[in-house]
Parts: structure tokens; sequence; C-alpha cells
């Protein structure tokens, strides 16, 4: 009896200690990987299979083998699993986990789609790229001709009361049509504000006037404010936030952010045929790495589907982004009702665009007049 517990003693002992060093092993590894940028949200994700009675039985059964035969199958739980995807960062079953890392262009493998649009997977995905500073604040050659670049309607009167804010991080991105001799996105780049994504946001906060709802439109040059801070283009979220905040202080009514921006794929990803007109697509992105995040990922997946419900085809869907895949903020986290919308891509014209800034100032307008009640009653 002595000899057998001994063994039994000995036998707990050396699992005990191998357990150990595993344990330390795989901690170490999460450190290594993450490093500084290692969140709550890398925690979910690497344990969103894990249920709490599954642990429970997998080492009750450990003490016990009794319940080694009781136990249903259906909740048996691999700590040997568990412990392999921890270790090294992989999802087995998603062979995205093993090639992201290695094959270049696929960093951006990381990218969650919230929810898809037609036609979206993991082949068209947004990236975030942009040339030097001296490119974006390079004047260049417009080719405005036959674009119907202003409406025919005075310009209407914006109410007094102003609960969104329309800026734009990426101030210089333009469309090809746009600008003469613009072949391809890093080309499609401009300061002048008749080209560019401030125009974009220009004719949105137009629309919604005409709508009965108040917006404020930032229309800072981005490229040469970092220019002048010596900073890059990677700093651009931390200008804009400067930016936000300012507006967020200065006038409290604020309760909706729209970021506008416009993606780098060509026409045949960017444009849907609905009815009778051509849209410029667009999607949402929705920043993880705040406190917010969920909130905003309900605002742009309400309106994913409202848009999709009137206008079908003409939303991407809404794509998640940490930080190993962007800024993973993106502004959000100061305000519940944050959007960052990218609205066409480089080859979409004009007459495209305004069709898609009509779609969702219609929609958008739907969703901020039964979110308002609610405003009012939380003031």
């Amino acid at each position: 009896m002595n000899s057998k517990l001994t063994f039994q003693s000995i036998f707990f002992y050396i699992n005990s200690w191998l357990f150990s060093i595993c344990a330390v092993i795989v901690l170490a590894g999460i450190v290594t990987l993450y490093q500084s940028t290692f969140t709550s949200s890398h925690v979910n994700l690497l344990l969103k299979d894990i249920k709490a009675e599954q642990l429970f039985i997998h080492f009750l059964k450990a003490e016990n083998h009794y319940f080694l035969s009781e136990a249903p199958a259906a909740e048996s739980y691999s700590l040997t699993g568990t412990l392999f995807k921890l270790a090294t960062n992989t999802q087995p079953q998603d062979i995205r986990t093993f090639l992201g890392r290695e094959l270049p262009g696929l960093s951006i493998f990381d990218t969650g789609i919230a929810v898809a649009g037609d036609g979206t997977d993991f082949t068209n995905l947004p990236v975030e790229s942009a040339p030097p500073l001296e490119v974006l604040l390079k004047e260049k050659e417009l080719a405005l001709d036959g674009e119907n670049n202003e409406d025919s309607a005075a310009p209407p009167a914006i109410p007094d009361k102003k609960s969104v804010f329309i800026y734009h991080s990426h101030s210089w991105e333009s469309f090809a049509p746009l600008l003469k001799d613009a072949r391809d996105t890093n080309e499609a780049v401009s300061p002048n504000e008749q080209v560019n994504v401030i125009a974009v946001g220009k004719k949105l906060s137009e629309e919604l006037a005409r709508k009965g709802i108040g917006a404020v439109h930032d229309k800072t040059n981005t490229a040469a404010e970092l220019k002048k801070k010596g900073w890059n283009w990677e700093d651009s979220y931390s200008l804009s936030r400067e930016t936000v905040q300012a507006a967020m202080a200065e006038n409290k009514d604020v309760k909706f952010l729209i970021d506008i921006h416009r993606d780098s794929l060509p026409r045949e990803e960017t444009t849907a045929l609905i009815g009778e007109k051509r849209y410029a697509r667009l999607f949402f992105v929705v920043g993880k790495e705040h406190k917010n995040y969920e909130q905003n990922l309900k605002a742009a997946s309400d309106l994913h589907k409202a848009l999709e419900a009137k206008y079908k085809g003409i939303s991407r869907g809404v794509f998640v982004k940490g930080k190993s895949e962007g800024n993973g903020i993106y502004n959000q986290d100061l305000s519940e009702r944050a959007l960052l919308v990218e609205i066409g891509g480089v080859e979409n014209n004009l007459e495209e665009l305004d069709n898609s800034v009509k779609a969702f100032a219609e929609v958008f307008s739907e969703y901020y007049w039964e979110a308002e009640p609610v405003n009012a009653d939380a003031n």
C-alpha cells in the first residue's frame, strides 16, 4: 500500500511539475507574441471556445476517474488543445492563422468581418496605406469637365442644433475620375476639397440638413497639419482626435461622429447597380480596442442592415479591426455613436458618390430620429 501511494505521489508530482513548466512557457509565449498590444480582445479571441462548465468537468474527471465514463461526450474539454492555441497563437480550424504572418500581403488576416455584405470575403478586406506627405500635399490638375460638381438647388439652411460632427482623418483620399492622369491609389490623392473626401463630407452635411439634422463639417487639410507637427500619415488619427475632442468640448449637442474615407479597391468591387442608378458602395470600420466597441459595432451593424433593406448591395458590410490591423480605436472611444464610413473607392465618379451619400443620409436620418427620443431622455 505504501509503495502504491509513493508511486502515485511521484506520478502526481511529475505531472504537476510538467504542467507548471508548460504554464510558464505558455505565459512567456503570450507576452512575447502580444507585448504591449495584449488586450482583453485578444483574451476573448483565444478563450472564446472555453466554457466554465466544461473546464470544471475536466478538472473533476482528472481527480476522480469515475466521471470519465459518466460525463457526456459533448461536455468533454481538451486542455491540451487550449494550451496549444495559447502557446502558438493559432486557431487550428482556421487556415488563415497559419498563413497570415508568413506570406507578404496577408498581414491583414486578423481583420474581422462582423457583417458581410454582398461579395465581401477575406480577399477584399480594406487596407490602410498612403504615400509620403510630399505627395499628399502636391496640387494636381483637376478633371471636373462633365461632372456635376454642384447641385442646382440652393444650399439648405443648417439647423441651429448640430448633433453630428463630420470629419476626415485621411482628407487627402481622392477619386481618380476627378483628377487628370491619376492611374492608381497612390496618385489619386489631393489637398483640393473639390476632389477628395471633403467633397463627400460637404454633400453629406447638406443632405442631412435637408432632413432637419444639423452637422458640423470639419475641412482640415490633414496632410498639411501633419507636416506642421512633423508627424507622418500614421499619426493622422492622433491629429483628428484633437479635432474631435475640441469639437465635442465646444458643442455639447454632438452625439454622432462620422469619419469619412474612401477605399482603394477598383470600381468592380466598389460599385453597385441598384435599379437604374450606379452607387459607390460603402462599408463601416469598427475599432475593437476600447470600451465602446460593442455600442459602436451595434450602430454600424444597424445602419448596414437598414441600408441593405432599402438599397440592396450598397453596403459591403462591417469590418472589425484591432491594433495589429490598423489604428484599433479610430476615435470611437469618444462616443458610443462613432462611425468610420468608407464611401466608394478610388475609381468611383461624382455621380456614383452623390447617389450613395443621398442614400446614406436618408437611412441615417431615419436611424437618427428613432434614437432622438433616447437622446432627449438621457439629457
